[in-house]
């Protein structure tokens, strides 16, 4: 199938540079463009994209407020920020608001189309080395102390106690298959009753919880 994405940016250049790289590459598919938060949420609601490339700064109303207003209407989008390396902060709001990844705008055409995939498919976007030090950077930034039992942490097994640590560090169901020597499907089952258990959206959350309740801390 087709994913069908929605761009978020203020700037017309970028939304016009992004459109014609995406729209160049099989399987996807720009259905639209907003300039502000405002009209991101309008356009969600009458386009129904799979993936929305959400810029932050912007007039108006910015990413991240656009980010949670969309993750609470409960859509079926899912929002890749866009950001530059001096934007970190403003990242680390926005992957608590529920974005399910973000990827820096000098990204090459295929690292941009690898993206949309990767989150359109409801994986996180934490396997490349510079998210991963950025997921490091973001877990600094969190204020609040660690919790002696960290609410639904105590509904986990041990396993999947392991799990949610190895998603947070970046692997893949693959690799994770490969690091507790047991069947990826096996994985695929315990990475969904984390996220049940939890009352997240996808893994990118999981990882960012993980972090804030310090089960994973930076090294």
């Amino acid at each position: 199938m087709t994913i069908r994405v929605l761009i978020v940016d203020d700037q017309m250049m970028v939304r016009e540079g992004f459109s014609v790289l995406l729209n160049a590459m099989d399987g996807i598919e720009v259905v639209g463009e907003a300039v502000d938060g405002r009209e991101a949420i309008a356009q969600v609601a009458a386009l129904r994209p799979d993936v929305v490339l959400m810029d932050i700064r912007m007039p108006l109303m910015n990413g991240l407020e656009a980010t949670r207003e969309i993750v609470a209407a409960d859509t079926d989008a899912k929002v890749l920020v866009l950001t530059t390396f001096d934007l970190d902060e403003y990242v680390y709001q926005a992957l608590r608001a529920g974005a399910s990844g973000f990827l820096l705008k000098d990204a090459s055409a295929r690292q941009l189309a690898d993206g949309v995939r990767v989150v359109a498919a409801g994986e996180a976007l934490l396997a490349p080395s510079v998210t991963k030090r950025l997921i490091v950077e973001f877990s600094k930034l969190a204020e609040t102390p660690k919790l002696a039992n960290p609410a639904g942490v105590g509904e986990l097994t041990e396993r999947e106690k392991e799990v949610l640590v190895l998603i947070a560090q970046g692997l893949s169901n693959g690799e994770i298959a490969g690091r507790l020597i047991v069947a990826e499907s096996t994985i695929k089952t315990h990475v969904s009753r984390i996220l049940v258990k939890l009352g997240l959206r996808d893994r990118t959350q999981a990882a960012v919880f993980a972090y804030e309740t310090r089960l994973v801390t930076p090294a």
